[in-house]
């Protein structure tokens, strides 16, 4: 082979392919490895987001409120100790709140309230690797399900709610449908709401660097998928909430908007097509990917309190 070609080879690897890596590696450690206990805690991820930083301190003067019910707890889940918030408000159904990536439990207040009004006990949790729990990096739903299985045996058996139901915002959804639809789950785990459920986070992923104008989109996506299969050993092209729907057996509120740009309304309708269950998709016309209360919490709360009580879980 001769030079110029071997020049061609190396100069091709050094100013193309070694930037691209650099810029996955990069992308990885930022978005979705927890390199200090400050990251994800139980503070507002985007303070700079007027809508968003409303929304927490809105959650955050609903747990003022009922700051009387609020107890601190915890439990082991495998290696990690994890831990949360239960609200006794004397019921015999509690529901799960699931919140997705950089979000803890304080940001679960904000979705807490239909809840309460149909009478349940509310759990918000620091997924693995947020908040106080422990652990380093998220896996999309796609380990943090087994946490959802143990939070949900410890309110059954220590707290004594006769039934579970979940409630997942984004990656909060990944985990409620993996762990509902897992051949371990209890029937006391009895439904579940999703808001903002993907396909696969591969798909929310590349959506959201389009979004962000992030450049160049290919091949890092791509790359940060491989990093986080060597590293976090989850497939996030090939596995998600797309393998699952087709399993759920139990009833299933779809909540999402028709503007969202990471979790696009033609997935959503195909996901809730797939479904062989009870089931309701609620679409607003209006909002941004997870930020579907704050647009009307009217219209959201009712969703959710007129879906249960059909089904007569209060």
């Amino acid at each position: 082979m001769s030079l110029l070609i071997w020049i061609g080879i190396a100069s091709l690897f050094f100013f193309l392919i070694l930037p691209m890596i650099l810029i996955a590696v990069v992308l990885y450690l930022i978005l979705f490895v927890r390199t200090s206990k400050k990251k994800w805690g139980r503070v507002c991820s985007f303070p700079e987001d007027e809508e968003y930083t409303r929304m927490y301190n809105l959650g955050l003067e609903w747990g003022e409120k009922y700051k009387q019910n609020k107890i601190p707890v915890d439990i082991q889940s495998g290696r990690y100790h994890l831990c949360g918030e239960y609200f006794d408000f004397g019921g015999k159904t509690c529901v799960i709140i699931i919140a997705g990536r950089t979000e803890a439990c304080y940001y679960g207040y904000y979705f807490a309230e239909p809840y309460r009004k149909l009478g349940y006990n509310v759990l918000v949790i620091d997924n693995r690797s947020h908040g106080l729990s422990d652990g380093t990096a998220t896996s999309f739903g796609m380990k943090e399900y087994k946490d959802i299985l143990n939070w949900s045996k410890f309110l059954h058996d220590e707290k004594h709610n006769e039934r579970i139901v979940l409630h997942g915002i984004c990656i909060g959804s990944s985990a409620a449908i993996f762990a509902i639809t897992d051949d371990n789950c209890p029937d006391y785990i009895s439904a579940l709401t999703v808001e903002g459920m993907y396909m696969r986070f591969y798909d929310s992923f590349i959506n959201n660097m389009k979004e962000q104008k992030r450049k160049p989109i290919q091949p890092v996506a791509f790359e940060v998928a491989l990093l986080i299969l060597m590293f976090g050993h989850v497939n996030i092209i090939r596995n998600g909430p797309k393998n699952r729907v087709g399993k759920l057996r139990k009833p299933i509120l779809f909540i999402h908007s028709k503007e969202d740009k990471y979790s696009l309304p033609e997935k959503t309708q195909q996901m809730y097509d797939q479904c062989d269950c009870e089931k309701e998709l609620v679409w607003f016309e209006h909002g941004k990917h997870s930020r579907l209360r704050i647009i009307d919490s009217a219209k959201y709360d009712k969703s959710i309190v007129d879906f249960y009580d059909k089904l007569y879980y209060n």
